[in-house]
């Protein structure tokens, strides 16, 4: 008989060494001998059985954690000695191999119906807003209930923000194709909402908004390449030029400042502080502004036109997304090496919009014109963490400024909502 044919592929024993940052789950640091094919799957089971009196309870029933692991700077999603060779890593000496809980897959929570394409969307505590392509806005709870649609805007609503949010009374502001920014205050009580100012100079499609931290002003860019930065108090009076009013008594508003320096369309816009903003173009540049002189700080020039950006304050980088199916990480506080600290490619598609996690700072969202949301980790550049499936059409926008919830809007006029298990308590 031919035993070969029964042979399991072994590979030769690697040394490896547990460790982890989460005490809770800490392990002796002494060296395991494992076959150098080991897979997550069969290290998870090595750590939960060295933890199995840690996590027994009184009964006796042991608790199973899942945990990723962590080598060489990069999660393992392969055979370990291929994992190694990959990274340019010896297997000669013992592999610190680093453990932490797994995150929990997101959890499908509802879906919101619209009437036209979901092209904008923003969260702030208890509440979301939506824009769409039939020039309407529309606030829900974000359990879901709708409370309120909002007509004004002639154009596709390609851009909305929170401004603030109390008990009682909310301000946003929103950005159409129709070349106007409109702010606007809802009665939470009386759910009745009212415009504000409308604001005119953009000459062409209004795309990005983004609020100031503090809230006092807001900046937005569009088609005609232009960065302009407002004021976000209602009662603001340019110095030089009285504020017009229509003939319904709704203020225009001047912006205060226009900046120049983009080529192409200003695709979004983030303040960064209160007063530096980033924008990404169709022009190939991602541009750092002082927002109180105007000038340009530094700029970064990719390879192709960027349709999405967004940085994190816990790490200090910017991941964009571009036309072409990849999405980069970019380091601004990096003087040396490549401006590219990362690609992370699984969509099938362009992708179209980017957000970061307000909690873990190595964790992104990005969905795109393959009808697919992805939750990332920025240390597993060719497998995300998990695939959000919903979306029949292409993805448009998301938000992830509530932890809780992961947001996206699309062109299967719906918003999916998808609940973050993996929550941090303060």
């Amino acid at each position: 008989m031919d035993r070969s044919k029964k042979k399991v592929d072994l590979g030769s024993q690697i040394q490896i060494k547990f460790i982890t940052k989460q005490e809770i789950y800490a392990v002796p640091e002494f060296p395991f001998a494992v076959d150098s094919k080991i897979q997550c799957e069969n290290l998870n089971r090595l750590v939960n059985e060295l933890l199995k009196d840690k996590l027994s309870d009184d009964n006796g029933v042991v608790k199973k954690v899942d945990f990723d692991f962590l080598v060489n700077g990069e999660l393992l999603r392969t055979p370990l000695d291929i994992h190694l060779t990959n990274k340019n890593v010896s297997s000669e000496s013992n592999v610190v191999v680093e453990y932490m809980e797994a995150t929990p897959s997101p959890e499908p929570m509802d879906c919101l119906i619209h009437d036209d394409w979901v092209s904008a969307i923003h969260s702030s505590g208890s509440w979301i807003i939506t824009g769409c392509y039939d020039n309407s806005i529309h606030i829900w709870t974000n359990k879901g209930k709708h409370k309120t649609g909002i007509s004004g805007h002639t154009g596709p609503v390609k851009a909305v923000q929170w401004i603030s949010v109390s008990n009682d009374s909310a301000t946003f502001v929103s950005g159409s194709q129709d070349q106007s920014i409109r702010v606007w205050d809802w009665d939470i009580k009386k759910g009745t909402t009212n415009c504000l100012q409308i604001g005119r100079g953009h000459e062409r499609s209004v795309e990005c908004i983004s609020v100031s931290p503090d809230s006092t002003r807001f900046a937005t860019g569009g088609w005609d390449t232009m960065l302009k930065i407002w004021s976000a108090d209602p009662n603001y009076e340019p110095a030089d030029k009285p504020a017009k009013k229509l003939k319904s008594e709704t203020k225009v508003m001047p912006p205060i400042m226009t900046l120049k320096g983009h080529k192409e369309n200003i695709s979004s816009v983030q303040f960064i502080n209160n007063s530096d903003l980033i924008t990404a173009s169709w022009d190939h540049t991602i541009k750092h502004w002082d927002g109180e002189i105007g000038g340009i700080k530094t700029e970064i020039v990719g390879n192709k036109s960027f349709f999405n950006h967004d940085y994190s304050d816990l790490n200090g980088s910017v991941i964009t997304c571009s036309s072409d199916r990849h999405i980069r990480l970019y380091d601004l506080r990096s003087k040396e090496g490549s401006l590219v600290k990362g690609t992370y490619s699984s969509h099938t598609q362009w992708v179209t919009t980017v957000r970061w996690s307000k909690t873990e700072e190595y964790q992104f969202v990005s969905g795109g014109y393959d009808n697919q949301m992805k939750l990332w980790d920025t240390r597993s550049p060719k497998v995300p963490l998990f695939e959000l499936t919903g979306h029949e059409e292409k993805v448009m926008c998301s938000d992830w400024s509530n932890q809780k919830l992961i947001l996206s809007g699309g062109a299967d006029n719906t918003v999916r909502i998808f609940k973050n298990k993996n929550v941090k308590t303060v």
